[in-house]
């Protein structure tokens, strides 16, 4: 039966290919996120409808980011005065809103916010950690210059850093790319917190965001109608996550950064032109 092998094929090398997609995803969101630039394409090009495959990338994104979380849990720092506990909480409630949205909302909506969503995304990769390093320091000089002593880097409290990580989060389980750029970007400003030593935090944050937001997806969307997807691009970003946060530790950041950018600016002109 030359069709039945043929389909078998097709299937095959559709689960090899979100195989490798779900593992390079897994290593960019362990190596300082991004993974949503390949996990989302990977999965529309599929044949999933672009709120499914959100979706699905976010159900699949989980155990890489859990994993993530796991490597790094010795390593996670307190955001300024802020609780752990009173951080996760306010990620876990952001996501619930954000994923709740993108089922309501009409798909039509989604669909044609996409690249625009892309097109922030990939500013933010590109120019948020550095504009937030070179704010931080000129923060830093016009206050000592004012003071003649070394002032402190927190120039926002505790209700403010939770009110933005809510509305962080609420992005992150709408859409999600770049999220963890944002979030160590508004701790470096707000905060003046250096994005290394922040990381580990972040993406124990992604993990809360994603965690959430997949519970609601795998309740109330279709997302469990494709099984073989879902499960190809799931067994790649674990393997890719546990991976990822270890290679993180021995490439320079200048190297993840430019793979990370790449994938962002290639992806977001390709859905431009696709649109």
């Amino acid at each position: 039966m030359p069709g039945v092998g043929r389909v078998d094929a097709r299937q095959v090398a559709e689960f090899l290919f979100l195989l490798l997609a779900g593992a390079v995803a897994g290593a960019l969101n362990a190596a300082g996120g991004g993974g949503t630039f390949v996990a989302l394409p990977a999965l529309v090009a599929t044949g999933l409808s672009p709120v499914t495959a959100n979706a699905a990338a976010t159900v699949a994104l989980v155990p890489g980011a859990l994993v993530s979380a796991w490597v790094y849990r010795r390593e996670v720092l307190p955001i300024g005065t802020t609780s752990t506990k009173a951080l996760l909480t306010a990620s876990v409630l952001g996501g619930g809103a954000g994923a709740a949205l993108l089922l309501t909302l009409p798909s039509e909506s989604f669909d044609a916010a996409v690249p625009w969503l892309l097109a922030f995304a990939t500013i933010v990769l590109a120019f948020g950690r550095p504009l937030s390093a070179k704010l931080s320091a000129l923060r830093q000089r016009r206050a000592t210059a004012g003071s003649g002593s070394v002032p402190s880097a927190a120039i926002i409290g505790t209700r403010t850093i939770l009110i933005g990580q809510f509305i962080l989060a609420i992005y992150g389980g709408y859409f999600g790319g770049a999220v963890g750029i944002l979030m160590l970007a508004f701790w470096s400003i707000g905060l003046g917190l250096d994005t290394a030593t922040s990381n580990p935090m972040r993406i124990v944050q992604l993990g809360a965001v994603y965690l959430t937001a997949t519970l609601l997806f795998l309740v109330a969307s279709d997302v469990l109608a494709e099984p073989l997807p879902l499960a190809a691009m799931l067994v790649g970003a674990l393997a890719g996550g546990y991976g990822g946060a270890h290679l993180v530790r021995r490439l320079p950041p200048g190297v993840l950064r430019t793979v990370v950018l790449t994938t962002a600016v290639v992806m977001t002109v390709l859905y431009f032109l696709r649109g």
